[in-house]
């Protein structure tokens, strides 16, 4: 039941945040010729949408619970993408929102980017940060000091787990 609550949350949550809103309602004002750039769209988006789906199958398979916070995982995840970024879910929108500007050049999707930056990363400073640590203390303050919030950081094979 996790697989299907987290997939139906995958198309609303970022389906929409990712991809309708943006190929929608902000493909307006000004454009910016790409022009070969604008292939790299492609990379982005697809490292984007492959980021939002092991993650999700993270939350379903390791955590034994969803992205949703009123059904959050019941064991907190540190593997996988997990292991080098603490947020690879809203990176993963993020890069999605990057590919659209990349591919149409629209100057409304890198103002929206900033804002969506800026309410995740308030969500997840005064929301999300506070309820982990309630929820699995130590573990995850540890996690804390271990992975970054926003930029991956990428363990050599040498370091230890």
């Amino acid at each position: 039941m996790n697989y299907l609550k987290s997939l139906l949350f995958l198309l609303l949550a970022p389906g929409i945040l990712g991809g309708v809103l943006p190929l929608t309602v902000l493909q307006t004002g000004p454009q910016l010729q790409m022009g070969v750039f604008s292939y790299l769209a492609f990379p982005v988006w697809v490292l984007g949408i492959c980021i939002l789906l092991w993650c999700f199958w993270d939350f379903a398979h390791k955590g034994l619970g969803t992205p949703v916070p009123i059904d959050p995982p019941k064991k907190l995840i540190i593997s996988g993408l997990y292991r080098n970024v603490r947020n690879p879910m809203y990176v993963g929108v993020l890069l999605l929102i990057i590919g659209h500007f990349l591919w149409f050049g629209y100057w409304s999707l890198p103002v929206y980017a900033g804002i969506f930056f800026l309410v995740v990363h308030t969500f997840v400073t005064l929301y999300e940060e506070p309820n982990l640590k309630q929820r699995f203390g130590t573990d995850y303050e540890s996690y804390l000091r271990e992975v970054p919030r926003w930029i991956p950081k990428f363990k050599s094979s040498t370091e230890s787990s």
